[in-house]
């Protein structure tokens, strides 16, 4: 009880620097993923083509997910420096894996059967694409999004140490000074943080599906 007591007096007297840190982690955490979605969609459906070349490049990108987030980090540091930026670069690299291969899963699946008839019936490839392909997909891509969210959120912790900010600061400070209520602020944080976020994706998946089917 103490330990909360604690932690609620230290956001509220020092409620800028708290904002400012959340304020950082969303924005690195949210920019990442609206790039890893930007380039990992449309990649995803050239790989569904069975395009060769670009699988094999795909697969280098796939090997990043078992790359440690403190690795990419280290390693992006001396090209890119320190701050904002780089951590961004770097996170976004963390967004790529689970919404390109959800992506490329997803068209895969759909079954043959159902883009002859959709041919048949005179679609294009877009038409095809956009009112055929999507939708089906749509679980299997979101399903990546939200992966990628989580994953996002907690890996921006570690910017804290290439100089990204967010609430990593907190984790950092408090494990440099033995600061347990300090740690707690930013470990608490990133975890409601992270489960806020895959609730509200939940909810907006359910409302397209909901959409869909009216």
């Amino acid at each position: 009880m103490n330990l909360i007591l604690e932690i609620l007096k230290y956001i509220l007297l020092n409620s800028d620097k708290f904002l400012h840190a959340l304020c950082e982690h969303c924005l690195l955490s949210f920019f990442a993923l609206f790039i890893g979605i930007v380039i990992s969609i449309p990649l995803g459906i050239l790989c569904s083509k069975n395009n060769k070349y670009l699988e094999h490049f795909v697969n280098i990108l796939i090997s990043l997910k078992v790359i440690p987030s403190i690795a990419i980090l280290a390693l992006a540091m001396p090209f890119v420096g320190t701050g904002f930026k780089p951590s961004l670069m770097a996170l976004s690299i963390v967004a790529f894996p689970p919404i390109l291969i959800n992506t490329t899963l997803g068209l895969k699946g759909i079954n043959a059967t159902v883009i002859e008839s959709a041919t048949g019936m005179g679609m294009n490839k877009l038409q095809i694409l956009l009112k055929i392909k999507f939708p089906l997909a749509f679980p299997m891509i979101f399903t990546g999004i939200k992966l990628s969210i989580v994953s996002v959120i907690s890996s921006a912790t570690l910017a804290a140490f290439i100089g990204g900010g967010g609430l990593g600061t907190f984790i950092i400070n408090g494990l440099s000074m033995y600061d347990l209520p300090l740690l707690l602020i930013g470990a608490i944080s990133v975890a409601i943080l992270a489960i806020l976020s895959e609730l509200s994706l939940t909810l907006i998946e359910n409302i397209f599906i909901k959409y869909k089917k009216v």
